[in-house]
């Protein structure tokens, strides 16, 4: 059997910046950090020589392999609205931890995070951002659109139905309490954002992405 790859996470700004063996050890360099800029690498190596640069040489690129798109046909997307706020989830394991946050797109200032959570998953955490996001944004009182990269939860936000197949168990009853939460306020309430694919292809990862892939 091959061994299983090692991440490794370059903070580059945390408390303290660094290279972290763990996601858990990544988590406490970088709560509470307002902007905080970390990636996960495939290796030490990888991650030795991204720590020696800057993050906005790795923002918004894989680290893994990929194939991507033509110049010309990244063209035809434009580029994004930086007037936005961008939201996204991570799930460890499917059910697992879940946790999710929304970020400003221009300036990568976390605005709030959520989790984690035990017992849910991505889809669940991507609904639970986009509404926590037109909530942010209505509360502001802001004309600002909001991004998300998942198809499913912009759907579930316009039928304000959250249709997960999660099974309630005791070990989630916060996360049923969030969506309930979540579909009662898209009933009773309003809202004129606009809320916007974000193309990963030709733009790289949402910069709400928690850097774990």
């Amino acid at each position: 059997m091959a061994q299983k790859k090692q991440k490794h996470y370059v903070v580059w700004f945390g408390n303290p910046a660094g290279i972290y063996a763990t996601w858990k050890q990544c988590q406490e360099a970088i709560k509470g950090v307002s902007g905080a800029q970390y990636m996960s690498f495939d290796s030490l190596p990888a991650a030795k020589i991204a720590y020696s640069k800057s993050y906005q040489d790795y923002k918004g690129k894989k680290t893994g392999k990929s194939k991507g798109l033509t110049t010309s046909q990244k063209a035809e997307y434009g580029h994004p609205n930086l007037y936005s706020i961008a939201v996204d989830a991570a799930c460890s394991g499917n059910p697992g931890l879940m946790e999710y946050r929304g970020v400003d797109t221009q300036t990568l200032e976390q605005l709030f995070l959520q989790g984690p959570f035990d017992h849910a998953t991505n889809n669940v955490g991507e609904f639970l951002a986009l509404v926590h996001g037109l909530a942010f944004l209505k509360k502001q009182k802001s004309d600002r659109i909001i991004y998300s990269d998942s198809r499913i939860a912009i759907a579930w936000v316009k039928k304000k139905k959250c249709n997960t197949k999660l099974k309630k168990t005791k070990n989630n009853q916060v996360i049923f309490e969030l969506i309930s939460r979540a579909e009662l306020w898209l009933k009773n309430n309003s809202y004129t954002t606009f809320i916007v694919k974000w193309e990963t292809k030709a733009w790289g990862e949402i910069p709400a992405d928690f850097g774990r892939k």
